[in-house]
């Protein structure tokens, strides 16, 4: 049984986060007056941080999800999303489903999606993290090397060599498919989720399930 999974993303709000974030920042070794520095943090040190606060939403250690989307087999791609209900919620909701569906096939849970391993490895995380055990099925892909038999990584698939890697919307135009990119895409989740715009989100999670999907399909001939 397939799987298509997606994830979307969001940074720490921690403020405990925030502040040893801050406190590794320091001026340029250059610097050593006193007003040269009090200026560079003012002026400078303020965006440096931001910046290093939303690179922790490609970090479950400080991260959160966001948002699943998934879809097996032929079904209709859905999602699970915060803040509709807690994170912890989502992960249970994802490990319910699976075992509910993979309960009923007798062969083992392949797992699709663009670049789905690093999806995998962050739900885990986050998992550990809330004390939600993952079942069998989904723990096997969560744990398998990105070309193990339980992942189909449609990135992977296109190119494994790592510095010839592909993005899903390039792919999606090479091989004429609909692509899930557009006024949306995955640099605007955190803006869009401070502005309340869930379903937006929720919207472009889907679509990228779908995109993954036609992807996979037309990378294994089906």
């Amino acid at each position: 049984m397939r799987l298509f999974l997606d994830i979307e993303t969001l940074p720490s709000e921690d403020p405990a986060v925030r502040e040893e974030i801050a406190s590794g920042i320091t001026p340029p070794g250059n610097m050593s007056k006193a007003e040269t520095i009090t200026a560079w943090e003012v002026d400078k040190k303020p965006a440096l941080v931001e910046e290093a606060v939303r690179k922790t939403s490609f970090d479950a250690t400080f991260g959160r999800v966001c948002c699943i989307g998934w879809a097996f087999e032929d079904s209709a791609p859905a999602t699970w999303m915060t803040p509709a209900m807690p994170e912890k919620t989502v992960l249970e909701q994802l490990c319910a489903k699976v075992s509910q569906m993979a309960g009923k096939a007798e062969s083992r849970l392949e797992v699709v999606g663009h670049n789905v391993s690093w999806d995998l490895r962050f739900l885990l995380q986050r998992c550990i993290i809330h004390s939600v055990k993952p079942p069998h099925h989904l723990m096997a892909a969560m744990q398998a090397k990105p070309w193990g038999e339980s992942i189909r990584d449609t990135m992977l698939m296109w190119n494994p060599e790592r510095e010839k890697r592909i993005k899903l919307d390039t792919l999606c135009k090479v091989l004429g498919v609909p692509t899930s990119k557009g006024e949306m895409d995955g640099s605007k989740v955190w803006e869009t989720y401070q502005a309340g715009e869930y379903e937006k989100i929720a919207t472009y999670c889907a679509a990228d399930v779908e995109a993954a999907r036609a992807v996979f399909r037309r990378l294994s001939f089906a």
